[in-house]
């Protein structure tokens, strides 16, 4: 029966080819598209590992009225650090200042970099990032004009490398030159960070005219206590009106865009169903057209004996055999997709085993359903008949 199924394919390989090209394409798209959100999931779920979901933000915003940021205490961060749980503060503020890569850039032609004041010394470790360059401000150094740029600010002012031969390079904050003494890399937890440059608490005052007022507090906190010290952050940082902080759990935001990827793969699934559906109509149709080709060959074997459920296996198997050869081929194209996009984004790959299956056992129940109209009427032709087929 096997040999028999195979001999349609063998025979006419270029419509065996395009008649599993259907299938093979909904199969690998059905393994894609539950691979690759799989791979991204793994990848985010080892960086939040790594960066850790006990991260707090709270951030003043924009008064509706004034259309200023609140006055936010200068003991904000101290008051929220006498909170039990939580283990490390930090605060920025936004002087409001413009950034210039040099003074013969008019002052009207910005690059649009913020310009944040950072308190204390320890904001990367608060918020999980680390350098690709220099260092960060010091004790030594945070009173002087240095400053310390974002992985996006860097790129937006062309400066990605502090070559250690090379004279520091500067950029212009307002009228006054700051030297840059490291460059941080990206850190997902904090991406307004990213987009700024940080200069000292003491240098902003001094510089600056910063009034020492933050704008934005981060806070690690034990993970058990996260939803309770997020219930008091704000009253905390600005009691007299809380309503103008908002609170946030940066991971969290990553996990929503997670689950906004993972919703639209379930649009993909439905373009792989669709895929699969064509599929089948093209196999049933190249049995069908099979069928009515072959009616001579039904006939002899009819008249040499040949029942009509030995017919109705021979090509019930030839059309599970090309979906069964279509649905090998995309699972094949499937995993080896999932893995290179996954590699060029450097997520680990996750294969699931139980889509690779499913596929395969797709292409199976397809191949059946395909193959049993076109069987059944291979089955009924008249052996008479089928043999005066010219």
């Amino acid at each position: 029966m096997l040999g028999l199924g195979l001999l349609g394919p063998r025979t006419r390989k270029m419509r065996a080819v395009l008649s599993s090209l259907g299938i093979s394409i909904g199969i690998a798209t059905v393994i894609m598209v539950v691979g690759i959100p799989a791979s991204s999931q793994r990848a985010l779920t080892d960086q939040l590992s790594a960066l850790g979901t006990n991260l707090l933000s709270a951030q003043a915003v924009l008064d509706q009225d004034t259309q200023t940021l609140p006055p936010v205490l200068k003991s904000a961060g101290a008051m929220v650090a006498r909170i039990p749980p939580v283990e490390q503060v930090s605060e920025v503020a936004n002087t409001g200042a413009e950034v210039r890569r040099s003074p013969a850039i008019p002052a009207k032609d910005s690059s649009g970099v913020t310009v944040l004041a950072a308190e204390g010394y320890d904001l990367p470790a608060v918020i999980g990032a680390h350098l690709v360059a220099g260092h960060y401000l010091t004790a030594s150094d945070a009173a002087f004009p240095t400053v310390v740029l974002g992985s996006v600010a860097a790129t937006w002012l062309g400066i990605t490398k502090l070559p250690p031969s090379q004279p520091a390079p500067q950029i212009w904050i307002g009228s006054q030159a700051f030297t840059v003494v490291g460059i941080l890399a990206a850190s997902p937890l904090a991406p307004e960070v990213q987009q700024s440059v940080l200069v000292g608490w003491d240098a902003a005052r001094h510089y600056l005219s910063f009034d020492e007022h933050p704008t934005q507090l981060y806070a690690r906190v034990r993970e058990s206590q996260i939803y309770a010290v997020q219930s008091v952050l704000a009253a905390t940082v600005y009691p007299q009106n809380p309503g103008q902080i908002v609170v946030s759990q940066p991971s969290a935001a990553l996990a929503a865009k997670q689950l906004t990827e993972t919703a639209l793969s379930g649009l993909f699934l439905g373009l792989a169903g669709v895929a699969l559906l064509v599929g089948a109509v093209g196999v049933a149709n190249t049995m069908i057209v099979s069928v009515l080709e072959r009616r001579r060959e039904i006939g002899l074997r009819r008249a040499l004996g040949a029942t009509r459920r030995q017919i109705r296996g021979q090509f019930l198997t030839e059309s599970v055999l090309l979906c069964l050869l279509g649905g090998l081929a995309g699972a094949a194209v499937g995993v080896l997709g999932t893995a290179g996009y996954a590699m060029s984004r450097n997520w680990p790959a996750v294969i699931p085993i139980g889509s690779v299956l499913g596929g395969v056992g797709a292409a199976l129940v397809v191949g059946v359903l395909a193959g049993v109209h076109p069987a059944v009427r291979a089955s009924r032709l008249p052996p008479t008949e089928a043999l005066a087929t010219v």
